[in-house]
């Protein structure tokens, strides 16, 4: 009996032993051993330098770095792209394998003109990138991800629809509480884009606790990554076990299988560019730009003109806008432009509005014109109407269904600032085209009806009142023989009693 106890025992120990022995597979050795025979490149590969380096930004404040000897280095020993790749301080794990080579190999032979491209468009917007990343506490070196998925051209389309520098699909983008519509796209806006994008990884990390698995699923979606994990999983009988990017690999979409890949390859020729004679972008003057809201709606070719800058700077500095168009009548959007431009716009901005306005308004109303009773000829005059301020409406509101600009209402009526009140009877002073027909005249607008403008026009003789400070209706009224408080707020339209100084009142002739 205790020879058959020490029998089993030994044979226990050596089954233990054997166990110890025998080599057990590990993920450092899947990460290291991992090959590919039907890689499947991103698009970005596919960009066609030759338009990208017509870029404003590019043509205007980069160079490429002449120093750089321009020879490629293509015979790299694995163990040099291993040392080189272990040397960079990433909190992401940057493995390499032979399908990372191929990557790096792409980058530094075959697309060594767009990897110089990257470079130079990298100074503009790599700080753009480290912000959003650094509010949302993320690796800095996900500010690679553009490279693999735009080769950072911010107007890039993917064959699927994916837009922008980030490449969001617009269900997606509309999600993350992007902007997308015929006038405007954020997903081409970089600063936009790049906050939704940290939040969008930032989450994807929070699901998985692995930023290889979050980086693919950004590429493929959560539901395609959770189908390979469940699908490894159930391969190997270890549904516990927690995988990474390369366990899962072979399970995942042919064209997802080389984004984990490609990125590190990009954090690789980011910076070892120079190890492999490729020439960096060099920046020829400094580009500091600020930022100004606008609540109009201005086309670029009116900003273009008066403040003499071309409209392509304008669009290179604001992608989003896809069709020249700021719609700043819908609500308040951000113009970016070189810092010395932002004063002169300020100063300019009723220049720049009614710079060919007509060409360039949207109509709230339009009616049509009859010119079928009798003819005539036209001339351009100068029509003076008046406007009854209704609930809501201010001066910008007016100007534009009046055509006109706010200086021109401020002007006409004395006002300084921005503040009208709800009754407020207003000058409107505009050219508009006049049919003279013998002794007649007749304005060919008829934006208003005749019942409304015989409402608000007034029929009797007028003066003007400057409001000085510290005074009252009451007191007003006992400056002009015969006028009464009611007589002054009918012929301004106003209810109550308050009034402001500056404000330039119609007083009637008695």
């Amino acid at each position: 009996m205790k020879l058959r106890v020490l029998l089993t025992s030994i044979i226990a120990a050596g089954a233990t032993m054997a166990a110890w022995a025998s080599p057990v597979p590990s993920i450092l050795t899947i990460k290291e051993t991992i090959s590919d025979t039907a890689i499947v490149y991103p698009e970005s590969f596919e960009t066609d330098t030759r338009i990208m380096r017509e870029n404003w930004y590019l043509r205007n404040y980069t160079a490429l770095d002449t120093e750089i000897s321009g020879i490629a280095s293509d015979n790299t020993s694995d163990e040099v792209f291993i040392e080189r790749l272990k040397a960079m301080p990433t909190e992401i794990e940057m493995p390499y394998n032979q399908i990372v080579r191929s990557y790096i190999e792409m980058y530094i032979t075959r697309r060594r003109d767009l990897v110089e491209t990257m470079l130079g468009m990298s100074m503009y917007y790599m700080p753009i990138f480290e912000q959003a990343l650094e509010k949302e506490g993320l690796p800095l070196e996900l500010k690679y991800l553009p490279v693999i998925e735009s080769a950072l051209n911010p107007v890039a389309v993917s064959r699927a629809g994916a837009t922008g520098l980030w490449q969001f699909m617009i269900g997606t983008a509309k999600g993350l509480g992007l902007e997308v519509n015929t006038l405007v796209d954020e997903r081409r806006d970089p600063y936009r884009s790049s906050e939704m994008a940290a939040r969008y990884l930032k989450e994807l990390h929070d699901i998985y606790g692995d930023w290889s698995l979050a980086i693919a699923a950004y590429n493929c979606g959560p539901g395609n990554v959770n189908k390979a994990l469940r699908r490894a999983s159930a391969d190997d009988g270890d549904s516990a076990a927690q995988k990474d990017f390369w366990e899962i690999y072979y399970y995942l979409p042919r064209e997802t299988r080389g984004y984990v890949p490609a990125f590190i390859a990009a954090n690789y020729v980011m910076t070892y560019f120079k190890c492999h004679g490729i020439s960096p972008g060099l920046a020829k003057k400094p580009l500091i730009t600020d930022t100004i809201s606008i609540d109009r709606r201005v086309h670029f070719n009116q900003i273009s003109s008066v403040l003499n800058m071309p409209v392509d700077e304008i669009r290179a500095l604001n992608p989003q806008y896809r069709k020249d168009v700021i719609p700043g009548n819908v609500h308040p959007y951000k113009l970016i432009l070189p810092s010395q431009q932002i004063y002169s716009y300020i100063m300019s901005e009723d220049s720049i509005l009614a710079f060919d306005n007509k060409r360039y308004a949207m109509r709230s109303v339009a009616n049509p014109v009859d010119y079928s009773d009798g003819g005539g000829n036209y001339e351009r005059k100068l029509v003076t109407k008046y406007h009854k301020v209704r609930r809501g409406e201010s001066l910008s509101v007016i100007a534009r269904k009046y055509g006109v600009t706010v200086s021109s209402i401020k002007r006409a009526n004395g006002l300084r600032g921005d503040g009208i009140q709800r009754g407020q009877l207003l000058k409107i002073s505009s050219y508009q085209r006049v049919r003279v027909k013998g002794n007649e005249q007749q304005v060919a607008d008829n934006s208003q009806s005749t019942k409304q403008k015989k409402k608000s026009t007034p029929t009797y003789k007028t003066r003007k009142h400057k409001v000085k400070s510290g005074e009252t209706l009451s007191g007003i009224a006992m400056k002009y023989r015969g006028v009464t408080v009611a007589d002054i707020r009918r012929a301004n339209g106003i209810r109550g009693s308050r009034i402001r100084a500056g404000q330039t009142l119609l007083i009637p002739i008695k």
